[in-house]
């Protein structure tokens, strides 16, 4: 059985909560895109874990973790998640499995993602809007790039060290000569990089693999497997709100790609979606809110990015994008999350479609700039005014708690079969 676990919204639905709830049932679990501008934080029994890499699943100790090709990897931020483990008590030995085909993310990834970022920060005199994508300055964008430029360093490059210096010294060469001009920024050295990054091969090798036929061979011997991504549907650069979007494709689709699976071995599809909306970083929002209501959000949400500290911005649950999120991913069950945020609210609304100049639009606007003028179109639902933390079974929500799951499912065409109702692992609802 391999069951895909995908973000519906923009990143931040809780994905690290329910693949570590899932995982208690999972054999194997495996991270298809992305890099280490993700966080997934976890809280079991009080204790918090934030992991950026590594799948959630690692606190299991009878789950395997793989990261796939489609990930990006930050050999310092690896390393650092490694020890953070270790210092847990957490084994990660003959558990974690690196494709030798994913890329790595090199010290100028982060200096052009930081510098680009800073070029466009500024304002564009034609339109008074700032042009910045909101990114988290790790390089993601940079390492992807390159990916697809081919000229990306892979793991398997590590192998040789004279093709990865000779391919090292032409891609910096190019970046120096890049930063100089456009950036004034320091030249860097390709030899003390190789060095550093060929010290960075002899610790990982041990967990290097060919990930796709070890996934290959789980499956066919009926594992359970788990697949997690990164971000969420609305960041995906090519169903998104681009050009505001991450570097990859956290949609199901990315999934087969990232892992090299075939699409017709993914048997399940769970849409990760948060009880109201958030996003970090720049671009479109229809239902951010503005006003004291968004602020009380943010603060019992405790909407600030486990990545980046950010805060993020926040509004009602976008059940028109949801609606979109579920067609192109083929969410067929969906897992909801931050239920209790909404407990002291009196009303609750939901957006359930979107005007333009005042007509009523029939799908998702492909623009930044159209869906940055859309009006969103709300309904009133009650709340319920009490507690849901520590409610473990359906029967016991409210019933303005039920009508709130139930409207969902109208709107979106898919089951709500999780709610959760506190971060705690343990305060879950699972609907049979």
């Amino acid at each position: 059985m391999v069951t895909l676990i995908v973000g519906a919204q923009w990143g931040d639905e809780g994905k690290g909560k329910i693949v570590d709830l899932l995982s208690q049932e999972a054999d194997i679990v495996a991270r298809y895109q992305g890099g280490a501008n993700a966080g997934h934080t976890l809280v079991i029994d009080g204790k918090k874990y934030v992991l950026h890499l590594i799948p959630s699943g690692i606190l299991h100790p009878n789950v395997q973790c793989v990261i796939g090709n489609g990930v990006v990897i930050d050999p310092v931020a690896l390393m650092d998640e490694i020890k953070m483990l270790e210092d847990y008590g957490i084994s990660i030995d003959g558990r974690l499995f690196i494709s030798h085909r994913a890329h790595l993310i090199m010290p100028y990834h982060k200096l052009l993602d930081a510098a680009r970022e800073k070029a466009a920060s500024a304002k564009d005199d034609s339109t008074n809007r700032k042009n910045a994508i909101g990114t988290t300055g790790r390089g993601i964008g940079p390492a992807y790039i390159d990916k697809a430029s081919r000229t990306g360093v892979r793991i398997v490059d590590l192998l040789d060290r004279k093709r990865f210096s000779d391919k090292l010294r032409t891609n910096i060469g190019e970046v120096n000569k890049l930063l100089a001009k456009i950036y004034d920024y320091e030249q860097l050295d390709a030899e003390k990089i190789a060095d550093e990054y060929c010290q960075f091969d002899t610790q990982i090798d041990p967990y290097i693999t060919d990930t796709t036929l070890f996934l290959h061979d789980a499956i066919q011997s009926g594992k359970r497997v788990l697949l997690e991504g990164a971000q969420g549907a609305m960041l995906d650069v090519d169903h998104g709100t681009y050009p505001f979007v991450t570097s990859s494709n956290p949609t199901s689709g990315g999934a087969a790609t990232g892992l090299g699976l075939p699409p017709t071995a993914i048997q399940r599809v769970m849409g990760v979606v948060k009880a109201y909306s958030t996003r970090v970083g720049n671009g479109p929002f229809p239902t951010e809110l503005h006003d004291e209501t968004g602020e009380n959000l943010r603060k019992i949400g405790h909407e600030f990015g486990a990545t980046t500290g950010r805060p993020r911005r926040c509004g009602w649950l976008d059940a028109f994008s949801l609606r979109y999120s579920v067609i192109v991913n083929g969410i067929t069950e969906i897992a909801l999350t931050k239920m209790d945020v909404l407990d002291s609210f009196d009303e609750i609304k939901i957006c359930t479609g979107y005007n333009l100049d005042g007509k009523a639009q029939k799908s998702l606007p492909a623009d930044a700039d159209t869906l940055e003028r859309v009006e969103p179109v709300y309904e009133t639902v009650k709340g319920w005014k009490t507690s849901l933390e520590g409610i473990r079974k359906y029967e016991d929500l409210p019933e303005a708690a039920k009508a709130y799951i139930a409207r969902i499912e109208q709107l979106s065409g898919a089951r709500v079969s999780i709610v959760s109702t506190s971060p705690d692992r343990a305060d879950t609802i699972i609907r049979g």
